[in-house]
């Protein structure tokens, strides 16, 4: 029965065994957990919870939040899940300031800060990192990202003040609307529509162009996005589409009978101005074949010559092929083009002119700054790079062995394209050439390697101890021990990352040394000492260089008065460590290190004036229960030991201690004086604590040896002290 029971209890228990390690392989680790029960951010006079105000945003939860122009102040307040598991701090980002740091309140039940947005409307990938520093249990820190979404009610509305049209002419409306940054541009015309549009802006009007292409009642149906996305009322849906505009236009025909082309722009340059190009036109019923007609901008005879068309023969579909020859530029907003045969307008078309497409200027936007002249550009880096010239829209751009990222807040115009550019970490080229159809431009980014201040942390000194980070030592340093040498070295593995690059490290260094009175003795700068990434860095090959700081620095090797070791008790050496700015486009960091030179003892001979003592012999004539009178001043010469405060820099503590001799009123002469003796003996001796005070009156105490009497003898007992 015992073995039945037996042999039913083992499979019980391993199978609660797989149980337990089962659960506790599916719990997660402590470094992903969730750092916050509750977070809100307060707009103006509304207030958004991350347990109430959240919407799916590409399958991941945002917190949304809704605001207006100009709207961007916001108060952040923020419940941990635990309290007790450590302080929780908020990562800076380019997206943001920090106008108030992350405080905590009610005892660190809750943290609240006020921050600052920058500019909302273009804002993408918007997010608040928060980070709780690693608790006892030896768990890692732990992270938790709260995606943000802000959004905006934007209106848009059109409201024509004429709603008559022509057939091929286009017209321009102004739009109004509560966010005008918002609506999302479509500067590229429509196609196959009875009315035709597109829609720019300009002087911060947003503006709707209709080109319409059929006579009669026509509707114009406008489906506007927007840069920033907004909530549908029901389900809180995230949508970028605002609701259709529908105007009904009258479309009449033209008073010349418009012809189309084929061809809708046109390039002049050298070819089509002589040779021409090859054009396909609505029959004018009226053309004659193997003829020249004029084209010019203006109806009325005298206009400048735009054009002049060729025609070579008739198609089957009712079109004229025909050679078209450019001399000036023209586009379809100004006016249409007149067919002409002698003087008199016949037709009219429309259709682009414009020059060759040219590059006169390059800008270059890195996240988080503004726009600047400057080419260059970092590895590793996804920087916006403006494009300024000529006929832009018809360019084909490409960036050499780098990847242009889409972006949907990307301008294009003729006058200038903007393209998101991310450049490899690992490139190994100085130039990255933009060509335009095969073609070179003769414009280039210029690849500069990371050049930002890195903490000094990397930077490890010792003066007879182990190697520490110099960021650790803060405030004077009290060394109690002779100091051999000042020793810098670098970890150069700590500068570069993964993560983030920093390049080479200018630094410059600033040492002082002072005696005991804060006199200088010696001082001694050294200017840009290279500290170069190590080989474990991705740009290592990259940033070879002779200047790089090879070995440690040497204090003494550079000090030439006296040496550390040669300093004298409680003399300083002031070190300052700082990058050397001229290299840096941003503030660098700064360390200062200040040793001091430590002791606990001071060993002097001191001469004084002992005055009234009080002395007791233990035999001899005085009776061993009777205390001698007291006598007149005496001389003391002793060898003493003075002891300094260890809490404070080259002060002594008010008591002495010392041995030598004291010669019993000395300073009277009288051949009577049976009172005048020498004696060996030990004192210890109490100071004012007044460090300015010339003269003194210090205490004795202590006990010796008469020569005169043979006797054994204590003393107490007022002195005059002098100090020059």
């Amino acid at each position: 029965m015992s073995g039945f029971r037996a042999g039913r209890l083992l499979p019980a228990l391993l199978l609660l065994l797989s149980l337990a390690l089962s659960a506790r392989a599916q719990q997660p680790p402590a470094a992903t957990a969730p750092l916050l029960r509750e977070l809100s951010l307060r707009l103006d006079t509304t207030t958004f919870y991350l347990s109430r105000h959240t919407a799916q945003v590409q399958d991941e939860p945002h917190l949304y939040f809704s605001y207006r122009p100009g709207d961007e102040a916001a108060e952040l307040r923020v419940a941990p899940l635990d309290p007790a598991a450590g302080p929780l701090h908020l990562q800076r980002s380019a997206d943001f300031t920090l106008l108030d740091s992350l405080t905590p309140m009610d005892g660190g039940q809750y943290y609240r800060a006020k921050l600052r947005f920058r500019n909302l409307a273009d804002a993408r990938f918007l997010s608040l990192t928060f980070q709780q520093a690693a608790v006892a249990g030896g768990f890692a820190p732990r992270t938790q990202v709260v995606k943000l979404l802000p959004v905006t009610r934007t209106t848009l509305e059109l409201r024509p003040a004429d709603t008559e049209l022509f057939v091929g002419e286009e017209k321009v409306f102004e739009l109004s609307s509560n966010n005008p940054k918002n609506i999302r541009l479509s500067p590229e015309w429509t196609r196959g529509q009875d009315i035709d549009y597109r829609l720019d802006r300009e002087k911060g009007t947003l503006r709707l162009h209709v080109l319409p292409n059929a006579p009669g009642s026509r509707m114009l149906t406008l489906q506007p996005q927007t840069e920033q996305p907004f909530l549908t009322d029901r389900n809180r849906r995230v949508t970028y589409a605002l609701p259709p505009l529908r105007q009904e236009f009258t479309v009449k025909a033209s008073r010349l009978r418009f012809l189309s082309v084929d061809k809708k722009e046109i390039t002049l340059d050298e070819e089509s101005r002589r040779k021409g190009v090859e054009l396909i036109l609505d029959n004018g019923r009226t053309f004659n074949l193997k003829r020249t007609y004029r084209i010019e901008e203006q109806e009325e005879a005298g206009g400048a010559l735009v054009a002049e068309l060729f025609t070579r023969q008739y198609l089957t579909n009712d079109r004229v092929l025909c050679w078209l020859r450019v001399y000036n530029t023209h586009r379809q907003a100004d006016s249409y083009l007149y067919i002409k045969e002698n003087d008199q307008a016949k037709y009219i078309t429309n259709f682009n002119i414009s020059p060759p497409t040219a590059l006169t200027g390059i800008s270059v936007r890195h996240r988080g700054g503004d726009w600047t002249s400057s080419n260059a550009v970092n590895p590793g880096e996804t920087v916006d790079v403006r494009l300024e010239g000529v006929a832009l829209l018809r360019g084909r751009f490409h960036f050499e062995d780098v990847r242009v990222v889409p972006s949907d807040s990307s301008v294009r115009s003729d006058a200038a394209v903007v393209y998101r550019v991310q450049v490899p970490i690992g490139i190994d080229k100085k130039r990255i050439a933009i060509d335009n159809a095969g073609q070179s431009t003769g414009f280039a980014l210029a690849v500069r390697e990371f050049q930002k201040p890195h903490p000094l942390d990397f930077v490890g000194v010792t003066f007879g101890e182990a190697v520490r980070p110099i960021t650790r030592l803060n405030g004077p340093i009290l060394y109690d021990r002779t100091i051999r040498d000042v020793v810098f070295s670098f970890n150069t593995g700590a500068i570069d990352s993964p993560e983030e690059l920093y390049g080479k490290q200018y630094l410059t260094f600033e040492i002082r040394t002072q005696n005991a009175k804060g006199d200088l003795i010696e001082m001694r700068t050294i200017d840009n000492v290279v500290i170069c990434p190590d080989g474990k860095s991705v740009r290592a090959p990259f940033y070879q260089d002779k200047q790089c700081q090879v070995g440690n620095i040497s204090l003494n090797n550079l000090l030439s008065a006296r040496k550390s070791y040669d300093l004298d008790d409680w003399s300083k050496i002031i070190i300052t460590v700082k990058h050397t700015q001229a290299q840096y486009q941003e503030p660098g960091f700064t360390q200062r290190l200040e040793l001091v030179l430590q002791r606990r003892v001071k060993f002097d001979i001191d001469i004084s004036f002992p005055a009234g003592l009080l002395t007791k012999q233990l035999s001899g004539t005085v009776s061993k229960n009777n205390y001698g009178a007291f006598s007149g001043i005496s001389l003391a010469t002793l060898a003493q030991l003075s002891f300094y405060n260890p809490n404070k820099i080259n002060k002594l503590r008010p008591y002495k201690v010392g041995a030598g001799f004291v010669a019993l009123n000395a300073f009277n002469l009288n051949n009577e004086n049976q009172n005048r003796d020498l004696g060996l003996v030990i004192l210890g001796s109490v100071y004012p604590t007044r460090s300015d005070a010339k003269l003194t009156f210090p205490l004795y105490l202590g006990g010796g040896y008469l020569m005169n009497n043979g006797n054994f003898f204590f003393l107490f007992g007022p002195g005059i002290g002098v100090r020059l």
